[in-house]
């Protein structure tokens, strides 16, 4: 069984007690309700993974409750409509308003546990689905070299524990790969990952997006909207690019991360969450603290276990076998019949690029050359690769001594290629380009001043 939070709501005791009973045994998390009233309370207090209800309510009827749930047919869960006296007008109707099925009372205990598994297993896969649509950059961690192996045993050894993690590296490295691996690991694999990319939901929207919001909270906000936090329940919740959240927001984010509970934006209720918090960032978040850009006391509440990914610098190694798949995985998706190959000199050549943008430069050159290249050509020799590579065609041109021109001139042009360069792979923060490039921060503003560089 899959597993799960079960509301009942049903008028009769005996039923409530042989429901909750059944499920429980089976490792349900289980609420009940005995009126409309008490299941909407408890609705507003956390959603569940399930709803079992009756159809006649003491203080109202069933499918009206299902009906204020969201539009015909696109409930936020999966409903099972359970009756021991209801029409089959009833029936139809709570089929309409998107519940999953009918079952009559009292249920036969195999096929309401059948019934309940099967639901919230396909709704966790539809949840799944939409996740990973949304990271589009999904796949396993590739790579044999040490600092490759020394990440999967890092992630092994913390997937099984309930230990936050904060993973830290440059852009492109990979670090929505490490948090996806830990959650897989986990016990709390079978329940939802979902993911906010803090530096690309707007300031004033990142509330509603991580806590929901109530109908009528703001302008536009026509029906409730459930946040990322309670559909990560009993799951694993990603903030990636955590160093970008706007300053106001890391103080409520910190007031659910110490006590568990949240309230919608525009709501009054406290609603319970338990969910693994798995950040990430390419910030070096104790030079933000020392600026006054990121709060101390939430850095030490998401960093319990860190974790780094390494530059694919730092591992060139696994660039030829990272390339082999990147060329294998962009044929098939360009509709290309041969995979282009690499000669010998041409992976030697990949391997001694720097790559600033990482493991996302290197399949995003690997796409560029399976759409550019020739459909005939099977195998990319040095050269051609070399004419891929930025910078590599104009470097030689201007590279070097030039009539007329001064030593420190020259010297001044290649350190102000080489800075602008750094600045670009690093987003223009100056403390990570000043730490790459083995410079103390106040030198390195100095050296950007005489450059002329701003």
């Amino acid at each position: 069984m899959s597993g799960g939070d079960v509301l009942i709501v049903d008028d009769e005791p005996g039923i409530l007690r042989t429901l909750s009973t059944t499920l429980e045994l089976e490792g349900y998390e289980v609420r009940t309700a005995s009126t409309a009233a008490e299941a909407q309370a408890a609705l507003a207090r956390r959603e569940p993974d399930l709803l079992l209800l009756d159809v006649k309510l003491p203080d109202g009827n069933g499918l009206q409750l299902l009906d204020a749930l969201g539009p015909e047919g696109q409930l936020p869960f999966p409903v099972v409509v359970i009756s021991g006296n209801a029409s089959i007008e009833d029936a139809v109707r709570a089929l309409q308003l998107g519940a999953e099925t009918y079952l009559e009372k009292p249920p036969e205990s195999e096929r309401l546990l059948r019934t309940v598994d099967n639901a919230i297993r396909r709704r966790r896969l539809e949840v799944e689905v939409e996740s990973l649509r949304e990271s589009a950059g999904g796949g396993e961690i590739l790579g044999a070299s040490p600092a490759i192996e020394r990440l999967r045993d890092q992630i092994e050894r913390v997937a099984v524990s309930e230990g936050w993690v904060l993973v830290t590296g440059e852009n492109g490295t990979g670090k929505e790969l490490v948090a996806r691996a830990i959650h897989e690991q986990s016990p709390r694999a079978s329940r939802p990952f979902v993911s906010l990319n803090c530096a690309a939901v707007p300031a004033e929207l990142i509330e509603s997006e991580l806590f929901g919001h109530e109908k009528g909270a703001f302008t536009g906000a026509h029906a409730r909207k459930i946040g990322k936090f309670e559909r990560a329940h009993r799951g694993t919740l990603f903030l990636d690019e955590v160093g970008d959240m706007p300053a106001a927001m890391q103080a409520k984010l910190l007031r659910v991360l110490q006590n568990g509970e949240l309230e919608r934006v525009g709501g009054d209720t406290r609603i319970d969450v338990d969910a693994r918090i798995l950040a990430a960032t390419n910030k070096d978040l104790l030079e933000e603290i020392r600026e006054g850009r990121f709060r101390e006391d939430l850095y030490y509440r998401l960093n319990v276990v860190p974790l780094a990914t390494p530059a694919l610098r730092e591992r060139r190694e696994d660039i030829p076998l990272l390339a082999e798949r990147f060329l294998a995985d962009a044929a098939k998706r360009n509709g290309r019949r041969h995979v282009l190959q690499l000669s010998e000199a041409a992976q030697r050549r990949l391997a001694a690029h720097d790559f600033p943008g990482n493991v996302r430069e290197l399949r995003n050159l690997m796409e560029r050359m399976v759409i550019l290249t020739a459909p005939a050509t099977k195998t990319l020799s040095d050269k051609e690769v070399a004419s891929f590579l930025p910078g590599e065609a104009r470097s030689g041109a201007t590279a070097g001594w030039r009539p007329g021109v001064k030593l420190s001139e020259l010297v001044q042009e290649a350190e102000r290629s080489i800075v602008e360069q750094a600045l670009s792979a690093h987003g223009q923060v100056v403390a990570d380009t000043a730490r790459a490039l083995g410079i103390e921060r106040s030198n390195f503003h100095k050296k950007l001043k005489a450059l002329g560089l701003r």
